[in-house]
Protein backbone atom coordinates (compact mmCIF):
# COMPACT_ATOMS: atom_id res chain seq x y z
CA UNK A 1 0.00 0.00 0.00
CA UNK A 2 1.56 3.45 -1.00
CA UNK A 3 2.04 5.80 1.77
CA UNK A 4 0.19 9.33 1.88
CA UNK A 5 0.75 12.79 3.15
CA UNK A 6 -2.18 15.14 4.27
CA UNK A 7 -0.74 18.78 4.58
CA UNK A 8 -3.09 21.68 5.61
CA UNK A 9 -2.45 25.16 6.00
CA UNK A 10 -3.96 27.24 8.87
CA UNK A 11 -4.58 30.87 10.60
CA UNK A 12 -7.39 31.05 13.22
CA UNK A 13 -9.01 27.98 12.48
CA UNK A 14 -10.25 26.75 15.52
CA UNK A 15 -13.75 26.56 14.84
CA UNK A 16 -13.02 24.19 11.75
CA UNK A 17 -9.63 22.32 12.44
CA UNK A 18 -10.92 19.78 14.58
CA UNK A 19 -13.21 18.26 11.94
CA UNK A 20 -10.59 18.36 9.23
CA UNK A 21 -8.31 16.43 10.75
CA UNK A 22 -11.21 13.88 12.22
CA UNK A 23 -11.80 13.28 8.53
CA UNK A 24 -8.80 12.09 7.22
CA UNK A 25 -6.97 10.47 10.16
CA UNK A 26 -7.98 7.09 8.84
CA UNK A 27 -6.68 7.62 5.68
CA UNK A 28 -3.55 9.65 6.46
CA UNK A 29 -0.28 7.69 7.11
CA UNK A 30 0.64 11.52 8.16
CA UNK A 31 -1.11 15.03 8.78
CA UNK A 32 1.37 17.77 8.24
CA UNK A 33 0.11 21.48 9.66
CA UNK A 34 1.86 24.62 8.34
CA UNK A 35 0.49 27.69 9.90
CA UNK A 36 0.58 31.58 9.74
CA UNK A 37 1.19 32.31 13.36
CA UNK A 38 -2.50 31.85 14.43
CA UNK A 39 -3.39 33.67 18.05
CA UNK A 40 -6.47 31.31 18.82
CA UNK A 41 -6.40 27.52 19.71
CA UNK A 42 -5.31 26.14 16.14
CA UNK A 43 -2.22 24.98 17.37
CA UNK A 44 -3.16 23.43 20.48
CA UNK A 45 -6.03 21.56 18.23
CA UNK A 46 -3.43 20.22 15.88
CA UNK A 47 -1.05 19.23 18.43
CA UNK A 48 -3.93 17.26 20.29
CA UNK A 49 -3.99 15.31 16.84
CA UNK A 50 -0.11 14.24 16.62
CA UNK A 51 0.35 16.05 13.84
CA UNK A 52 3.89 17.78 12.98
CA UNK A 53 2.77 21.43 13.26
CA UNK A 54 5.23 23.72 11.77
CA UNK A 55 5.06 28.02 11.47
CA UNK A 56 6.07 30.21 8.53
CA UNK A 57 4.83 33.75 8.02
CA UNK A 58 1.72 34.00 5.32
CA UNK A 59 3.01 35.07 2.02
CA UNK A 60 0.01 33.85 -0.37
CA UNK A 61 -2.16 30.89 -0.63
CA UNK A 62 0.03 29.37 -3.20
CA UNK A 63 3.26 30.11 -1.63
CA UNK A 64 2.13 28.49 1.52
CA UNK A 65 0.36 25.45 0.16
CA UNK A 66 3.48 24.77 -1.89
CA UNK A 67 5.42 25.32 0.93
CA UNK A 68 3.60 22.98 3.15
CA UNK A 69 4.26 20.04 0.61
CA UNK A 70 7.57 20.42 1.05
CA UNK A 71 7.56 18.93 4.55
CA UNK A 72 5.21 16.10 3.03
CA UNK A 73 7.55 12.56 3.42
CA UNK A 74 5.93 10.50 1.19
CA UNK A 75 5.25 11.01 -2.78
CA UNK A 76 1.47 11.33 -2.81
CA UNK A 77 -0.35 14.41 -1.38
CA UNK A 78 -4.03 15.08 -0.08
CA UNK A 79 -4.30 18.87 0.23
CA UNK A 80 -6.77 20.50 1.93
CA UNK A 81 -8.02 23.87 3.40
CA UNK A 82 -8.99 23.84 7.40
CA UNK A 83 -12.75 24.27 6.67
CA UNK A 84 -12.57 21.27 4.05
CA UNK A 85 -13.75 17.63 5.17
CA UNK A 86 -13.74 13.77 3.47
CA UNK A 87 -17.26 12.42 2.95
CA UNK A 88 -17.58 9.21 3.59
CA UNK A 89 -17.31 8.06 -0.24
CA UNK A 90 -14.94 9.57 -0.93
CA UNK A 91 -12.53 8.34 2.09
CA UNK A 92 -13.59 5.34 0.87
CA UNK A 93 -12.67 6.03 -2.72
CA UNK A 94 -9.51 7.34 -1.55
CA UNK A 95 -8.62 4.32 0.71
CA UNK A 96 -9.51 2.14 -2.62
CA UNK A 97 -6.67 3.97 -4.75
CA UNK A 98 -4.27 3.70 -2.17
CA UNK A 99 -3.54 0.19 -3.06
CA UNK A 100 -2.09 1.36 -6.14
CA UNK A 101 -2.42 4.90 -7.04
CA UNK A 102 -1.63 4.33 -10.71
CA UNK A 103 -2.28 8.09 -12.08
CA UNK A 104 -0.04 10.95 -11.21
CA UNK A 105 -3.11 12.92 -9.53
CA UNK A 106 -6.91 12.92 -9.15
CA UNK A 107 -9.77 15.14 -9.03
CA UNK A 108 -13.39 15.20 -7.45
CA UNK A 109 -16.10 17.53 -6.74
CA UNK A 110 -16.13 19.68 -3.69
CA UNK A 111 -19.60 20.69 -2.17
CA UNK A 112 -19.75 23.62 -0.87
CA UNK A 113 -22.10 24.50 2.31
CA UNK A 114 -23.11 28.79 2.58
CA UNK A 115 -24.38 29.41 6.17
CA UNK A 116 -24.73 25.55 6.56
CA UNK A 117 -27.13 25.26 3.34
CA UNK A 118 -25.82 22.72 0.48
CA UNK A 119 -24.89 24.71 -2.70
CA UNK A 120 -25.51 22.10 -5.70
CA UNK A 121 -25.57 25.05 -8.85
CA UNK A 122 -24.40 28.58 -9.98
CA UNK A 123 -20.25 27.94 -10.13
CA UNK A 124 -20.38 25.94 -6.79
CA UNK A 125 -21.07 22.77 -7.73
CA UNK A 126 -19.41 20.22 -9.14
CA UNK A 127 -16.82 22.72 -8.46
CA UNK A 128 -14.32 19.81 -9.66
CA UNK A 129 -10.87 19.99 -7.42
CA UNK A 130 -7.66 18.46 -8.22
CA UNK A 131 -6.34 17.72 -4.40
CA UNK A 132 -4.60 14.44 -4.79
CA UNK A 133 -1.16 13.82 -6.42
CA UNK A 134 2.03 13.18 -6.95
CA UNK A 135 4.12 15.75 -5.64
CA UNK A 136 7.16 15.60 -8.21
CA UNK A 137 4.08 15.84 -11.12
CA UNK A 138 2.13 18.62 -9.93
CA UNK A 139 2.69 22.36 -8.21
CA UNK A 140 0.40 24.84 -7.01
CA UNK A 141 -0.07 27.95 -9.19
CA UNK A 142 -2.90 30.18 -10.45
CA UNK A 143 -3.48 34.04 -9.02
CA UNK A 144 -3.38 34.62 -5.58
CA UNK A 145 -6.33 34.40 -3.60
CA UNK A 146 -7.80 31.27 -6.36
CA UNK A 147 -4.71 28.87 -6.43
CA UNK A 148 -5.15 26.23 -8.73
CA UNK A 149 -2.88 22.74 -9.07
CA UNK A 150 -0.90 22.88 -12.37
CA UNK A 151 0.48 19.17 -13.38
CA UNK A 152 3.41 18.65 -15.40
CA UNK A 153 2.91 17.92 -19.35
CA UNK A 154 2.08 14.04 -20.07
CA UNK A 155 0.71 13.78 -16.08
CA UNK A 156 -2.25 11.25 -15.77
CA UNK A 157 -5.55 12.36 -14.32
CA UNK A 158 -7.97 10.27 -12.87
CA UNK A 159 -11.98 10.99 -11.52
CA UNK A 160 -12.88 9.74 -7.72
CA UNK A 161 -16.39 9.11 -6.57
CA UNK A 162 -17.32 11.21 -3.67
CA UNK A 163 -18.08 14.75 -2.90
CA UNK A 164 -14.90 17.60 -0.90
CA UNK A 165 -17.33 19.18 2.03
CA UNK A 166 -16.49 23.19 1.96
CA UNK A 167 -18.36 24.96 4.92
CA UNK A 168 -17.62 28.23 2.64
CA UNK A 169 -18.63 30.69 4.83
CA UNK A 170 -21.46 30.28 8.17
CA UNK A 171 -22.85 34.15 7.84
CA UNK A 172 -23.29 36.53 4.67
CA UNK A 173 -21.52 39.10 6.56
CA UNK A 174 -18.09 36.68 6.74
CA UNK A 175 -18.85 36.14 3.19
CA UNK A 176 -18.97 40.32 2.01
CA UNK A 177 -15.69 40.73 4.42
CA UNK A 178 -13.58 38.09 2.33
CA UNK A 179 -15.25 39.50 -1.06
CA UNK A 180 -13.64 42.97 0.21
CA UNK A 181 -10.44 41.79 0.96
CA UNK A 182 -9.99 39.18 -1.71
CA UNK A 183 -11.67 41.73 -4.61
CA UNK A 184 -8.17 44.04 -3.35
CA UNK A 185 -6.01 41.03 -3.86
CA UNK A 186 -7.63 40.35 -7.24
CA UNK A 187 -7.04 43.70 -8.19
CA UNK A 188 -3.51 44.03 -7.48
CA UNK A 189 -2.39 40.61 -9.15
CA UNK A 190 -4.36 41.93 -12.53
CA UNK A 191 -2.66 45.01 -12.21
CA UNK A 192 0.65 43.67 -11.76
CA UNK A 193 0.14 41.21 -14.67
CA UNK A 194 -0.88 44.32 -17.03
CA UNK A 195 -4.51 44.27 -17.12
CA UNK A 196 -6.17 46.99 -17.60
CA UNK A 197 -10.17 48.00 -16.99
CA UNK A 198 -12.91 50.99 -18.11
CA UNK A 199 -15.96 52.49 -17.23
CA UNK A 200 -17.80 49.53 -19.85
CA UNK A 201 -16.14 46.78 -17.80
CA UNK A 202 -17.30 48.18 -14.63
CA UNK A 203 -20.56 48.49 -15.44
CA UNK A 204 -21.29 45.22 -17.51
CA UNK A 205 -19.14 42.39 -16.37
CA UNK A 206 -20.58 42.32 -12.85
CA UNK A 207 -24.67 41.84 -14.57
CA UNK A 208 -23.03 39.42 -17.11
CA UNK A 209 -21.32 37.23 -13.96
CA UNK A 210 -24.82 37.49 -12.45
CA UNK A 211 -27.10 36.50 -15.71
CA UNK A 212 -24.08 33.98 -15.74
CA UNK A 213 -24.47 32.65 -12.39
CA UNK A 214 -28.29 32.82 -11.92
CA UNK A 215 -29.90 31.51 -14.75
CA UNK A 216 -27.30 29.86 -17.13
CA UNK A 217 -25.68 27.94 -14.22
CA UNK A 218 -28.97 28.06 -12.22
CA UNK A 219 -28.35 29.50 -8.94
CA UNK A 220 -32.41 30.53 -8.70
CA UNK A 221 -32.59 26.70 -7.79
CA UNK A 222 -30.64 27.62 -4.20
CA UNK A 223 -32.99 29.90 -3.36
CA UNK A 224 -32.31 32.69 -1.45
CA UNK A 225 -29.16 31.97 -0.52
CA UNK A 226 -28.54 30.89 -4.28
CA UNK A 227 -29.87 34.71 -4.95
CA UNK A 228 -27.30 36.11 -1.99
CA UNK A 229 -24.60 33.91 -3.42
CA UNK A 230 -24.67 34.97 -7.61
CA UNK A 231 -25.59 38.90 -6.11
CA UNK A 232 -22.64 38.97 -3.82
CA UNK A 233 -20.25 37.46 -6.88
CA UNK A 234 -21.16 40.23 -9.03
CA UNK A 235 -20.52 42.59 -6.25
CA UNK A 236 -17.18 41.07 -6.00
CA UNK A 237 -16.26 41.75 -9.83
CA UNK A 238 -17.57 45.20 -9.13
CA UNK A 239 -15.43 46.06 -6.33
CA UNK A 240 -12.31 44.24 -8.28
CA UNK A 241 -12.39 46.54 -11.53
CA UNK A 242 -13.32 49.40 -9.14
CA UNK A 243 -10.12 49.13 -7.22
CA UNK A 244 -8.03 47.75 -10.66
CA UNK A 245 -9.19 51.33 -12.10
CA UNK A 246 -8.02 53.38 -9.23
CA UNK A 247 -4.73 51.44 -9.08
CA UNK A 248 -4.31 53.03 -12.76
CA UNK A 249 -5.27 56.37 -11.99
CA UNK A 250 -2.85 56.38 -8.98
CA UNK A 251 -0.46 55.36 -11.76
CA UNK A 252 -0.54 57.80 -13.67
Amino acid sequence: MIKLSVVIITFNEEKNIDKCLLSVKDIADEIIVLDSFSTDKTEEICKSHNVKFFQHKFDGHIQQKNRVVTYAKNEFVLSLDADELLSDKLKKSISEIKETLKFDAYYFNRLNFYCGKEIRHSAWYPDKKIRLWNKNKAKWGGVNPHDTVILQEGAKMQYLKGDLLHYSFTSIEQHINQINKFSSIKAEAAFASGKKTNFLKIIFKPSIKFFIQYFIKLGFLDGFYGLVICKNSAHAEFLKQVKLYRLQKNAK
